[in-house]
């Protein structure tokens, strides 16, 4: 079903508008005096690569962040969010790709949660809650329960109850991010019809999706981020969308990234087949010492699942994978740091690190069993392994005792890069190795993988910054929905042509 879209009538007033809005983290500048408006009736969709300031927006449009500058409008009058409650109060309400609710409460539970009628005993009224949840479900056609617990839902049927949820309180700027990625070509039909019935009650959203057909779907107005900027806006049927590419990727590469020249060696790793019933399908690639593979995808792409199945921290369906010729079974890390493989995970707070401890005990943590006397553990070895990787890598701290959790992003990436190298591999994946980090600390991080792969380490680089990944790789791995969609050298790759293979845009040839 295809959704209504507005053509250009004289613009309306806008239900809310942000002006030159700001927000700076340490070392990073999310967004950079953005605007952004959005209209009743109408859906703008929000374009912009992964680390656009897309999430960040939404976050200070729902009240979990204040922006540092500018200034935020509903109704034309100035006001401020300091909390989720206020934002909720001016009448805002997200829809996540991730569901943000209660599974052990009831729908009719998550649906009045925080607004709950009271009798006038002062008890809460049930009965009101549950006719009142019982209309509001049949107003957008939802075949759900009122009394079923939340968690006995489909993804499509919790979005359901958060757009319940966002009618009970009569929202009227409602923003949905991502909001198809885990739903059936069916249930995506069945958000469209609930969008168009959402815009013919004058409801204003920001759709957020990496997928163009949806966008062009949807859509009445784009706007594109790129870099926590804006870089344009306009009608949709103004626009095509090999032009809203060019906005979204819009800046050279190879002068930022300059590759160091490495001669590549034999292969080291062969894929083939790999699959997982629910992450991702078919994945086959090489993998040759001294090189970097660049693993480049949107939101939902598969590219860290491939990656946690070939460290073993997940188990695939089929496929085969070769290290050095020789067929290997990889069941757990203990299995693929074995056989020279180690992985610096995306979230390294949670999964690469321990902050309570420090440099030394963090370092050595992969390679303990060997730097153990019995029960002890070998002080000198664990310094004189810390201090020659932490050296290398040019790791700031005071000393080597000093906790993990009081060094900047970029030494604390360094920190657990270094955990890895001690184990001695001949493959190191590095998943989204400068997120979140200082310019100055993601050009060392640059500048010691290319000397990893001039020593001859074989380099899996997953990335969804583009400058990042075009200008470290020797080659690009483009997937889309769990799936390789193409494969360029970087001597022919663009980058119009790889977002357009990551979109999933017909016709797209990387």
């Amino acid at each position: 079903m295809a959704a209504i879209r507005s053509t250009s009538p004289p613009d309306p007033q806008p239900l809310l508008t942000l002006r030159g809005i700001a927000k700076r983290f340490p070392g990073v500048v999310a967004l950079d005096g953005v605007e952004l408006s959005l209209y009743p009736g109408q859906v703008t969709a929000l374009v912009g690569e992964n680390g656009a300031g897309k999430s960040t927006l939404v976050k200070i449009l729902t009240g979990l962040y204040v922006p540092d500058e500018g200034q935020i409008e509903v109704d034309g009058k100035e006001v401020t969010f300091a909390s989720p409650r206020e934002a909720w109060a001016a009448g805002i309400t997200a829809i996540h790709q991730e569901t943000v609710m209660f599974d052990d409460l009831s729908v009719a539970e998550n649906i009045f949660m925080g607004h709950m009628p009271v009798a006038a005993s002062g008890a809460v009224d049930w009965a009101t809650i549950q006719a009142r949840s019982k209309d509001l479900l049949k107003r957008i056609d939802a075949d759900v329960a009122p009394t079923a617990p939340l968690r006995s839902l489909g993804v499509a049927q919790k979005h359901q109850v958060e757009i319940a949820r966002a009618l009970s309180h009569d929202s009227r700027i409602v923003i949905m991010d991502e909001p198809t990625a885990a739903l059936s070509r069916h249930e995506i039909d069945d958000l469209y019809r609930i969008i168009n019935q959402l815009k013919a009650e004058g409801r204003a959203i920001l759709f957020i999706s990496h997928k163009f057909d949806e966008i062009f779907a949807v859509a009445d107005r784009w706007t594109v981020f790129r870099d926590g900027t804006h870089v344009g806006a306009g009608w949709i049927a103004e626009v095509d969308q090999a032009t809203l590419v060019r906005l979204m990727v819009g800046r050279p590469v190879d002068q930022v990234f300059p590759k160091v020249p490495v001669k590549i060696g034999d292969e080291i790793m062969q894929v083939e087949g790999l699959s997982h019933p629910t992450e991702f399908d078919d994945i086959s690639f090489t993998l040759r010492s001294g090189e970097i593979l660049g693993f480049y995808g949107l939101v939902g792409a598969g590219r860290s699942e491939v990656m946690q199945a070939l460290f073993g921290l997940t188990t695939p369906s089929r496929g085969r994978i070769r290290i050095s010729g020789k067929s290997v079974l990889i069941r757990s890390p203990q299995d693929a740091i074995r056989e020279g493989i180690a992985y610096v995970p995306e979230d390294r707070q949670m999964q690469g690190a321990v902050l309570p401890l420090g440099i030394r005990q963090n370092t050595t943590l992969a390679m303990v069993d060997k730097l153990t006397r019995g029960l002890f553990s070998a002080p000198t070895k664990e310094r004189d392994v810390t201090r020659r990787l932490g050296q290398k890598l040019f790791v700031k701290a005071a000393n080597w005792e000093q906790r993990l959790g009081d060094l900047s992003g970029g030494n604390q990436q360094k920190v657990v890069i270094a955990k890895w190298l001690a184990t001695q591999p001949r493959i190191l994946i590095v998943d989204e190795p400068t997120k979140g980090i200082d310019v100055g600390s993601k050009a060392a991080v640059h500048g010691f993988i290319s000397e990893l792969a001039a020593e001859g380490l074989a380099v899996i680089l997953v990335s969804s910054e583009l400058p990042e990944v075009m200008g470290m790789s020797d080659r690009i791995i483009v997937m889309q929905e769990g799936r390789i969609v193409a494969e360029v050298h970087r001597d022919r790759a663009t980058p119009e042509a790889i977002v357009a293979a990551a979109a999933g845009l017909e016709g797209a040839h990387a």
